[in-house]
């Protein structure tokens, strides 16, 4: 077969009509949602790298596959903001540690004080995402019915939200 025809076939095959002998499928082009490729996601479109839950946007991602009403939408909004915060805190207290590590390195003597305080920043960081991760997920199940709270189990089971 010659290429052409190979190209034309494909295009013909897995692209909508609708979208004209020029187009093509990819990330930037048209065709059939379920024969689309996209780079990198599930076949929602959704990108399964990221901030919050393990997704890009965790609160689009998780209003689509959990069938989420307004209501819950806006609560799972600030539930994933609060969230959010203590990552980000949780990155500050991580820089810090580094930093302080370093200096007990960095000294002519050795400063134990420097690693004992990196420890315990540690340690009290992770403490507190714990924390936060645990009353976040208590705010969910409150918030979610039964069906979606099984459909967000499925979800943290499966790898594809990480919390």
């Amino acid at each position: 077969m010659h290429p052409a025809h190979l190209v034309h076939w494909y295009r013909s095959s897995h692209c909508a009509p609708s979208w004209g002998a020029r187009s093509f499928c990819g990330p930037q082009g048209g065709g059939s949602g379920e024969h689309r490729h996209t780079s990198g996601g599930d076949a929602d479109g959704f990108d399964d790298g990221g901030s919050g839950f393990g997704v890009r946007r965790p609160l689009r991602f998780l209003a689509h596959k959990l069938n989420l009403d307004e209501k819950q939408v806006a609560e799972l909004a600030r539930i994933i903001n609060e969230l959010k915060t203590e990552r980000a805190q949780a990155e500050v207290d991580r820089r810090r540690t580094v930093a302080a590590l370093a200096d007990a390195v960095a000294s002519d003597e050795y400063q134990e004080q420097h690693t004992a305080h990196a420890g315990m920043l540690r340690v009290q960081s992770a403490e507190r995402l714990q924390n936060a991760i645990a009353n976040a997920l208590k705010q969910i199940h409150t918030m979610l019915k039964t069906e979606q709270r099984e459909r967000f189990a499925y979800l943290i089971r499966s790898g594809t939200v990480n919390l």
